[in-house]
Parts: structure tokens; sequence; C-alpha cells
């Protein structure tokens, strides 16, 4: 796959979680909130969304945890794919 195919695929993914996520309390940290998403998605994908500090995982769960950057990049990606949110 090419690169921007990766790209285009990371771009995608984030903004679905974003989309099909919710907020929560945090587990770590009683009265902090986070915004939490399904792993319904290729790990490979997760792993770079990761690596780019747009989300976070952890083992034995299957949902992810959305950074504030990666909130922020998905709703760039909303506004840019014309989503309305």
């Amino acid at each position: 796959m090419s690169d921007a195919k990766v790209k285009k695929l990371a771009d995608l993914s984030l903004l679905l979680l974003f989309l099909s996520g919710w907020e929560e309390e945090s587990r770590q940290f009683p009265g902090e909130k986070v915004f939490r998403a399904w792993k319904g998605f290729l790990f490979t994908t997760l792993n770079d969304l990761c690596e780019n500090n747009f989300l976070t995982q952890f083992k034995n769960t299957k949902s992810v945890i959305l950074t504030p950057a990666g909130i922020e990049r998905a709703k760039k990606l909303a506004t840019e794919f014309g989503v309305g949110l």
C-alpha cells in the first residue's frame, strides 16, 4: 500500500473513532474525562495513530482513548470531509 493510502486510511480511521466514540470518566485518574472508542480497526492503523500521539491503547482492552491531539485532528478531518458534528 502506498504511503498516501496508508495516511488516508489512518485519517479516516481516526475520524471514525471520533465519530463513534464517547466521553467518560478516566479509570486511571478519577475526576478526569477521557474520550474512548472501540478498537474495531486494523491494528497496524491503530498502532500508527498511537505512534503519532492521536490515541492511547492499553493491553487487554477493547477500546482506545483519543488524546487531545487526536480529538483536534479528528475535528479538522470532519471539516475536511464535510462531516457535520
